[in-house]
Order: C-alpha cells, then structure tokens, then sequence
C-alpha cells in the first residue's frame, strides 16, 4: 500500500526523482517521461468521467482502465525487482480484458467510410485528447525499450497499444455510437 503522509520532499529540487526501486533519474529521463505521459492520460480519462455518468456501465469500464494505467506505471517506475523479486507488472490477463471491451463498444458501431475528426459529444472529444496522449506514450516507452540496458514489459507495451484502440472506438461510442462523429472531408478546403 502506498502512504503519502508528506507531499514535499525537496528531493526533487536538483532535477531529479526516485524510481520505485529507489534508483535516482534525471526528470527528463525516458522511463519518468513514459509513466509521466501515461499519467496524463489517466487526468484526461478523469475529465471524460465528468461526462459520463449516466452511462454507469461505461463510466465503470473507464474507472478500472484509470486503475490499470496506475499498474502500467507503477511496472514502468520499477525499472528494476525489488527484494525478493516481487514487482507489480500488466498482465496479459488486463491487455485480454481491454480488448474484449473494444470489441464490444465496437459492435454497435457503423463501420467508417472516412476518418474522424475529434470533436463531438464532450467525452468523445476528451476521448479522443486521452488516444492521441496515449500513443505519444507508447512512443515513449518503445523508445525506452530500445535503449541499450533498459527494458519495458511486453504486456505494458501491449496494454497501452491497445488502450490507444479502445480510446479511439471509446470516443466514437459516446458519440452516439458514431452518430455524431465528425467527419474528415478530403480537400473540403482548398
């Protein structure tokens, strides 16, 4: 369980922090920088929940996603096992769960004959702010994975791709079930 009795600890203040395994990096660093960018995503998600409550279903598939990104960073800030050689990590079990979800908000979907543009319903348009913030994420990450003596979990690298899908059809589900998608007109103004 984490505690957070004090919220300034100063250690911060020659620009760097503390992984989970108590490994010091530059606030720049790709590893702060992925769970950082993740954690943006997860304060979007929060916004869309504003519009979302009189769909409890939807709004509850949105909440344990919030909670899943938390383990996605928490498998990202620990770079490395801690005693004993326990760690949080995303499992394949939370990536197979996120696609049965797009799956399902998909299959009432019209199928696309153009791209979309954001926009919309309030939800779908924060919906599609929280995709776009998700895959400069996984950016990140396959960035940091690349890097010689690092590494990024393949289920954590495999959640946040599907979740930057399921964003995307999240986006058009509260859109009236695309009804209300807004779409790309090709060349509409030159």
């Amino acid at each position: 369980m984490v505690v957070l009795n004090r919220i300034y600890t100063r250690t911060g203040d020659d620009g760097t922090t503390s992984l989970g395994s108590g490994a010091r990096r530059k606030k720049y660093d790709l590893r702060v920088d992925a769970y950082g960018t993740l954690d943006e995503v997860n304060a979007v998600l929060g916004l869309v929940r504003l519009h979302t409550n009189a769909d409890k279903a939807f709004d509850a598939v949105l909440g344990r996603i919030q909670n899943d990104i938390f383990d996605v960073e928490a498998d990202l800030c620990l770079s490395e096992k801690g005693p004993g050689g326990a760690r949080l990590t995303v499992t394949d079990v939370q990536v197979d769960w996120l696609e049965k979800q797009i799956d399902h908000f998909n299959a009432d979907l019209t199928p696309l004959k153009s791209f979309i543009l954001p926009g919309g319903s309030p939800a779908a348009a924060y919906l599609h702010l929280a995709r776009t913030v998700c895959r400069r994420a996984e950016r990140i990450m396959v960035e940091l994975k690349d890097q010689p003596g690092e590494s990024v979990e393949a289920p954590a690298l495999k959640y946040v791709n599907r979740l930057s899908d399921f964003l995307f059809v999240a986006g058009r589900y509260a859109n009236d079930k695309g009804a209300r998608d807004v779409l790309w007109a090709p060349g509409q103004n030159r």
